[in-house]
């Protein structure tokens, strides 16, 4: 997928370059713009589009529209209230939300009066089609033949007369795999802004998951996750499956997990029969069930919807428990997992870090983990909650920089049916009430929005939380660990973060030590790399001296996130019959150059971070 780059400055100036080489010369831009753009562009002149002419399209006439608006009108119910939050999101900001059907038609749009008059003077506007048959390179046109998230910047349009718009557009699959709209942020390519994409993908999930529900009402659908704190989120994989076993319908996360779309019956996807789990769902209803997959994962899965009475009762599938109760707490983290004692690598500042936090746990101490991205604060924070008394309850997680703000107030507090515009009937558990007896996780607390920090610490001063929309409190009992890669202090310095709230999460505070700071690489490089092989099933590997050297000395700007996907990557290129890690098993992109010579030898470059005498031999290695 494209990584969306803003089209100023040097990014303009290879977007204009690349319109000349390709417009102009009829050549090919090597690495000017992204390879998705060049495939539209190739497109639109097999289709006898010219990218110099002003070409006006005019809406469709009233009737064509409403006919269009009467195919699509579960899509614009379900789409009206998200629409609108969406909005509230990027208002005042020269921006407009438009949702078009699968044909490109534009069936329905909010946006900035400013933004809007021009938007009208390029046909952007209801009834008008935006398919990239009729008007070029564009986010919705664009997205539709992708079938993918698309960003589409200035000059990356098909036409220049399109070259002021920045757009954003996410395609909306059926339950059957079937495009059936497009959502889309268009605005000024000057306003353009990188976080738009996300809101839309995260906003075009949350409407499919809509949709998806609408035409399964009155069916039967089970939901699914390897990880069963994400059954009843955004990323839960969901079936329809009709009372015979027969899928009738897959979300997007299914269908990704599965290949499954309707047709398959229940029995070819998993170690059970459908029979057998609608008996447990009926003896415990509500509850996670760990269910087998054909593969052999592991899956939780809780039933809803309507279901027909059955009579047997079989043990086939093995009941979460309590703790996994859907409606009412996420799933344990398990005393199983890794606990504090197994993050001790010998690094003197980590374990001074875990020395702190030995000392508070089980003291109801609110704990804030600080560290640059990538250093391991929610491992840490999962090791705290399992080495304490609660360890048998709910570990819950929420990243407050990952999600929109007209979501996250949802997300942490829940919220009662029928509280808003699209909300679910039977209304959502929010993430603190989730964690009641266990641990919530709040990862980049210091972006969480004003408005929500005065509703969290009016949780944490009352112990109780108020869902969206409902009128009485509840109780909740939770162990608070927080995490940032700010300086929270900064941020209260700069009106950023409540003072208030600050000397509520930072009873006590811990620095994670950045990789590259870290004198235990060795060790840790040598655990990954067995927790790696352990899950490939994979005989042992060795890491080469050159590679354990070239890891030594690197700046590892990632921290250990980024070194845990090299050792991925690296035993992933690993030959069936190759047991150690050389350089030329390293991705590319750690090196300046190519780390495979013309002779096929691994040659070790300089990459960043890397001081002369760090550097391994460029010799052939192993």
């Amino acid at each position: 997928m494209k990584v969306p780059t803003q089209p100023r400055g040097d990014a303009r100036n290879a977007v204009d370059l690349a319109r000349r080489t390709f417009f102009d010369r009829g050549e090919e831009p090597a690495d000017l713009v992204s390879s998705l753009v060049l495939r539209s562009w190739q497109r639109c002149l097999t289709q006898g589009l010219d990218s110099h002419e002003a070409r006006l399209v005019e809406p469709s006439n009233r009737d064509r529209l409403f006919e269009s608006r009467e195919r699509s009108a579960g899509l614009l119910d379900q789409a009206g209230g998200i629409m609108e939050h969406v909005f509230e999101q990027i208002r005042a900001s020269g921006n407009m939300v438009i949702l078009a059907d699968s044909g490109g038609m534009i069936l329905h749009c909010l946006g900035d009066p400013e933004f809007v008059d021009r938007a009208h003077r390029v046909a952007l506007q209801p009834g008008a089609c935006w398919d990239e048959s009729v008007r070029g390179t564009n986010a919705i046109g664009t997205a539709i033949q992708e079938g993918r998230a698309v960003d589409i910047q200035g000059g990356e349009h098909f036409l220049e007369s399109n070259g002021f718009l920045t757009c954003s557009a996410v395609p909306l699959f059926g339950a059957r795999g079937e495009v059936v709209g497009v959502l889309d942020i268009s605005g000024d390519a000057r306003n353009y802004q990188r976080h738009t994409l996300g809101l839309v993908r995260l906003s075009a999930q949350l409407l499919e998951a809509r949709l998806f529900e609408a035409e399964f009402a009155k069916a039967i659908r089970v939901a699914f996750h390897a990880r069963p704190e994400y059954v009843g989120s955004l990323q839960e994989a969901v079936l329809a499956v009709n009372e015979d076993g027969c899928i009738v319908g897959a979300n997007a996360t299914a269908r990704e997990c599965l290949g499954a779309c309707a047709g398959p019956s229940f029995g070819t996807l998993f170690k059970t029969t459908f029979g057998q789990v609608l008996d447990r769902a009926a003896a415990t209803p509500g509850d996670l069930l760990k269910v087998e997959l054909r593969s052999g994962d592991a899956v939780y899965m809780q039933v809803r919807g309507h279901r027909p009475l059955r009579v047997a009762v079989t043990p086939v599938i093995t009941h979460a428990g309590e703790a996994a109760r859907a409606s009412t707490k996420a799933p344990s983290a398990g005393k199983a997992g890794i606990t504090l004692d197994d993050l001790a690598t010998g690094d003197p500042r980590l374990s001074l870090a875990l020395d702190r936090a030995r000392r508070v746990l089980g003291k109801d101490i609110p704990l804030l983990i600080q560290g640059e991205s990538g250093v391991g604060k929610e491992l840490f924070a999962r090791a705290f909650h399992n080495s304490g008394p609660r360890s048998s309850g709910p570990f819950v997680a929420l990243n407050c920089a990952a999600i929109p703000e007209n979501l996250i107030e949802s997300e942490l507090f829940g919220y009662v049916g029928g509280a808003f515009t699209g909300a679910r009937r039977e209304g959502a558990v929010g993430k603190l009430q989730q964690a009641h007896e266990g641990t919530l996780f709040l990862d980049e607390i210091g972006d969480m929005p004003m408005g929500m920090q005065a509703r969290l610490l009016r949780v944490l001063q009352e112990r109780s939380v108020t869902p969206v929309g409902a009128l009485k409190a509840i109780p909740v009992d939770i162990s608070l660990v927080c995490a940032t890669h700010r300086v929270l202090r900064d941020a209260v310095r700069q009106g950023l973060f409540r003072e208030d709230l600050y000397y509520r999460v930072n009873s006590l505070t811990t620095t994670l030590p950045p990789l590259r700071e870290r004198t235990d690489i060795r060790c840790i490089v040598n655990k990954l790399l067995a927790a790696e092989t352990e899950e490939l099933r994979r005989n042992a590997v060795s890491i080469g001296d050159e590679v354990m050297s070239f890891f030594e000395g690197y700046d590892w700007p990632g921290n250990v996130r980024q070194l845990q996907n090299v050792i991925r990557v690296a035993v992933a290129l690993l030959d069936d019959d190759e047991d150690e890690i050389r350089p030329v098993h390293l991705p590319e992109d750690l090196f300046s150059t190519d780390p495979v010579d013309d002779g096929g030898d691994s040659v070790m470059r300089s990459a960043p971070g890397i001081a002369p005498a760090a550097r391994p031999p460029a010799h052939a290695a192993g």
